[in-house]
């Protein structure tokens, strides 16, 4: 009879004879169970391939104390990881984070874990010492941590990215990476020496790597849907029979259609809430039951001013993990869930692939395919979606009869008349203003804002600036191609009541592309500010041509570059044009659709009505163009 002893089980798996050491330390751990017997088993069940059998061994080894356990934990952690029990590795890593943040193997663990989680910022502690690591994976983790939760006040995370990309300067997905850092931060001349690397790339039929890319991030540098729908990066998984599964799913509706919104952003300061939150206000309570899904920072929600229960009844998901939430949505007879966000920070678009709902709609946070995701619908309108743009969506169209954007005039103030002189704008200039964020002002826009001022020696232009080191990169920029920095004028960014009011000192806005202004247009056009757009190749660069027309300035979107830069020039040569565009938007504004929250709200519970009236007959979603409302004879409010 074999020996049943720790040094026989010890001599057993020192030799090779893994099988029979396994058999030795079961029979041992009936008689005695401490930490050393535990690891034991741990080494030999690893060696026997069993991973995860080894985690649970170096875990109850842990478990009986010593001067090894903290180790005997680490080794849990990574055997976790390794074979896909992943709840459980971070449950461990949780109890020794001074360790965790100590040791990159397992930062990169932690780390991981919580960007799949769309925890991204709380991995950021980790990000430094994954980028001191000599082990490629955990610095382009390092890298990723950085790319999700950049601070553009914190110079470490565009060095991040420059310092991979040093490292592996054939690496594209790298490149694209440290892009999108130099796009935010404004530095033309890094956009301007790798760009043309990845269009060369592409150019020879190679984008595979597009996919590495972040999908949010790929909108800023290339108008091609075709290239827009391959980057997916940190989307989750997704294929076709996913849909199927959702579909077959029995559901019961009721009188009233029950809409579920999903949304990181539920406070009266969000943006997105300056569009929505009247629509909210205003649906049809008779007829639908409205219930948001918030997981708004708590940071964000203190802020909030606005009474949330008249937007609808909430549900906080913040720290519910998927499956709860989604038993909540089913428990809740959700029959339509909107999803508010797309591929924007702080989404939970994982939700929608877990078929919580029998209709699920993309709406308003993304301006495109929500790639990777489980849905049946984009609402749109014609501009941002027409018919060419069908091949490159997962998506079936559901478009509004006169734009997607909402807005909400009642709990958005007018602006109140600044001088040029009050906001420190040369008087007697013809100021052009670019108030949309800095990262989509890309080189050739900023070559054709220069061509424009060239071209009007009485004008100025005036941007809205996030720090000095944009500011100082976009002055270099606009010398560089013969602006005086006399005539460049930089603004900060201001409450929204103050921001208002400055926007009225401007004589024309000038938008952005591939990405236009998408709140920042309306709030111009809010303001009476006149915007010059140029007609777009895919949503995010046609947002603006729909507000336009929405508001009835479709003149002011310009066919092609060389018109968006003769229209600009007209309006600075002849100032009386602009003036009546402005004379035009005073008329419009109380009347025309754009900001007419109650006929957008009509228009939208019809879309609704329209999708649930084919799913309840058992048809798949089609292409949807909801019927128009007939045209008002009046103003839709006084104010």
């Amino acid at each position: 009879m074999n020996e049943i002893t720790y040094a026989a089980a010890s001599k057993q798996y020192r030799t090779g004879h893994y099988t029979a050491s396994l058999s030795t330390l079961n029979r041992l751990l009936d008689l005695q169970r401490d930490a050393r017997t535990y690891t034991l088993l741990a080494k030999t069940l690893l060696q026997l391939g069993l991973k995860q059998e080894a985690a649970n061994s170096y875990q109850l080894a842990a478990e009986q104390g010593g001067q090894h356990a903290e180790d005997n934990t680490c080794e849990a952690i990574k055997l976790y990881f390794a074979s896909g029990e992943k709840d459980r590795a971070l449950a461990l890593a949780n109890g020794i984070l001074n360790r965790v943040r100590r040791q990159p193997d397992l930062a990169y663990i932690v780390g991981s874990l919580l960007v799949d989680r769309q925890q991204a910022r709380l991995a950021r502690v980790f990000k430094d010492l994954l980028m001191k690591s000599d082990v490629l994976e955990h610095m382009q983790l390092g890298a990723r941590i950085s790319l999700y939760t950049w601070d553009v006040f914190d110079p470490s995370d565009i060095e991040t990215a420059r310092v991979l990309l040093a490292k592996l300067p054939r690496n594209q997905s790298i490149r694209l990476m440290y892009l999108t850092f130099s796009r935010e931060h404004c530095k033309f001349d890094a956009v301007e020496r790798h760009q043309p690397i990845i269009e060369a790339a592409i150019a020879e039929g190679d984008t595979e790597f597009l996919r590495n890319d972040g999908t949010f991030f790929n909108l800023h540098w290339t108008g091609d849907e075709h290239l827009n729908q391959i980057a997916r990066s940190n989307t989750p998984f997704f294929s076709p029979e996913i849909t199927k599964i959702r579909r077959s799913v029995p559901h019961t509706w009721s009188d009233k259609i029950r809409i579920g919104y999903v949304s990181s952003d539920l406070f009266d300061r969000h943006a997105t809430m300056k569009l929505i939150r009247r629509v909210l206000e205003l649906h049809d309570r008779d007829r639908f039951e409205i219930t948001l899904f918030c997981h708004t920072d708590p940071e964000m929600l203190a802020t909030n001013q606005a009474d949330r229960s008249l937007w609808g009844d909430i549900v906080t998901i913040r720290d519910m993990e998927d499956p709860q939430v989604v038993a909540e949505i089913r428990r809740r007879g959700i029959d339509i869930l909107v999803d508010l966000k797309g591929h924007t920070v702080g989404n939970r678009t994982a939700l929608f692939n877990k078929a919580a709902a029998p209709i699920q709609v993309a709406w308003l946070g993304f301006p495109g395919s929500t790639v990777n995701v489980d849905l049946d619908y984009a609402i749109g309108d014609k501009y941002v979606l027409p018919d060419s743009s069908a091949p490159h969506y997962y998506e079936k169209f559901c478009r509004m009869p006169e734009t997607y954007q909402p807005n909400d005039p009642d709990n958005r103030p007018l602006a109140k008349q600044m001088t040029k002189v009050e906001v420190g704008l040369p008087e007697d200039a013809f100021v052009f203003a670019s108030f949309n964020a800095n990262r989509k002002i890309t080189p050739r826009v900023i070559e054709m804002w220069a061509t424009i001022l060239k071209r009007t020696p009485n004008s100025v232009i005036w941007i809205l600036k996030r720090g000095k080191e944009v500011q100082a990169n976009i002055t270099a920029k606009l010398t560089s191609l013969g602006i005086p920095a006399k005539r460049i004028f930089f603004m900060s960014q201001l409450e929204f009541d103050l921001h208002l009011n400055r926007i009225t000192a401007a004589d024309i806005g000038l938008d952005t592309f591939p990405v236009n202004g998408h709140t920042t247009t309306s709030e111009q056009l809010w303001a009476g500010l006149p915007v010059l757009t140029l007609k777009g190749t895919n949503f995010a660069s046609r947002v603006s041509e729909s507000l336009l027309n929405a508001i009835g300035l479709p003149e002011l979107v310009a066919e092609d570059e060389e018109d968006y830069v003769q229209k600009a020039i007209e309006l600075a040569q002849n100032p009386e044009l602009a003036k009546e565009y402005r004379r035009r938007l005073e008329d419009n504004r109380l009347r025309s659709p754009l900001f007419d929250a109650e006929r957008f709200c009509r228009h939208l519970e019809t879309a609704y009505q329209m999708m649930v009236d084919r799913a309840k007959q058992g048809l798949e979603p089609d292409h949807l163009d909801v019927p128009s409302l007939p045209p008002r004879d009046s103003a839709f409010m006084v104010k």
